[in-house]
């Protein structure tokens, strides 16, 4: 099967002419380059709009491997992460460029399935897939992921608009789930036989971006900075707090923890704060809110069956971010660390 072929196997007939026009799209797959009305309206949006873009890669070995990863979730997870960025500054997520570099160990119809998750991913958030590129591997496979979304011009929520004394929220599912599943799927490849609850390896492979947090933190208008949880919470915290120039403190004690998380690390012998704090992968969204409406807010997420914690707070000086322990209720500094690619 040659490129054109492998690309009309994968694709053909996923989204129809019709829907993706109400996206905006003039034209999709199979031209050398996609086309989108600048000037179609989009729902949600009332007036000027600006352009939100965000692109990730997935590589083989590095983000998943056959023991993680069955071919739809790598699809699914490689959209997601991207639709993440999108809800990560309040925008609606439109479009999607997928590029695949496959080796010959994905064959058509591993493609096929891993497109499938893809698409999966794409109608439940209301993506229009419009092209990409195909390419041969000579090993591994490669899935890199370009996102276009929308939001009201002058209003995208940054890391750099945190204030003092603002409230910390996580708005999403307890973090450190996905690091747990991650942990379970691996031990349970070298031998163990540590019972892992099915809800840890479903937020490692099937992260739900909160589109819709996004939209309501925006619309609040007192929503300061945002961020998602992909490199852990002590990073995003840290990136928080050095692009907005403040301290952030958080308290363990109101972190979210998920009960299959807590009962599993207990059974595995680890210290769940360490996937917590440094795990990544959850994709929940870390942010600072006028401590005037935190509580409002929290109520107002509540009513409508979303997960909104508030977890800290802001104080001016010198950019950091430290810890209340549980137990001592002494603040210690967090280390700048979590997933980095070069560290």
């Amino acid at each position: 099967m040659d490129e054109f072929a492998s690309i009309r196997h994968w694709t053909a007939e996923r989204q129809s002419t019709e829907w993706q026009r109400s996206r905006g799209v003039v034209l999709g797959i199979g031209d050398d380059a996609a086309l989108v009305d600048s000037n179609f309206s989009i729902a949600d949006i009332k007036g000027p709009y600006e352009w939100v873009m965000a692109m990730d890669t997935m590589v083989e070995g590095v983000h998943f491997a056959d023991a993680t990863m069955e071919e739809e979730d790598i699809g699914y997870k490689a959209l997601a992460v991207n639709i993440s960025d999108i809800a990560a500054m309040g925008g609606i997520p439109l479009h999607a460029l997928v590029s695949v570099s496959v080796p010959k160990s994905f064959g058509p119809e591993r493609m096929r399935r891993l497109y499938d998750g893809l698409y999966a991913c794409a109608e439940r958030y209301g993506v229009a897939v419009i092209g990409g590129d195909t390419t041969s591997s000579p090993q591994h496979l490669v899935v890199a992921v370009t996102v276009t979304g929308a939001v009201e011009a002058g209003r995208a929520l940054r890391r750099s608009g945190a204030k003092p004394g603002d409230a910390v929220f996580l708005a999403g599912p307890p973090i450190g789930m996905s690091a747990a599943g991650l942990h379970g799927m691996l031990a349970q490849q070298s031998g163990s036989r540590v019972e892992l609850p099915a809800a840890l390896v479903q937020a490692h492979r099937h992260p739900e971006p909160g589109v819709r947090a996004g939209r309501m933190l925006l619309e609040r208008g007192s929503c300061h900075s945002l961020n998602d949880v992909s490199d852990g919470l002590a990073s995003e915290a840290w990136e928080i707090a050095e692009a907005s120039g403040l301290a952030i403190l958080l308290h363990e004690r109101k972190l979210p923890r998920s009960g299959s998380m807590a009962s599993y690390a207990s059974r595995a012998a680890v210290d769940p704060l360490e996937w917590m704090l440094y795990g990544g992968e959850d994709y929940a969204l870390l942010g600072t809110i006028a401590a005037s409406d935190a509580e409002a807010a929290q109520a107002a997420f509540h009513a409508e069956g979303l997960p909104f914690y508030i977890v800290g707070e802001t104080e001016a000086g010198e950019p950091g971010v430290r810890l209340i322990e549980a137990e001592t209720e002494r603040a210690v500094p967090l280390a700048k660390r979590g997933f980095n690619h070069f560290g």
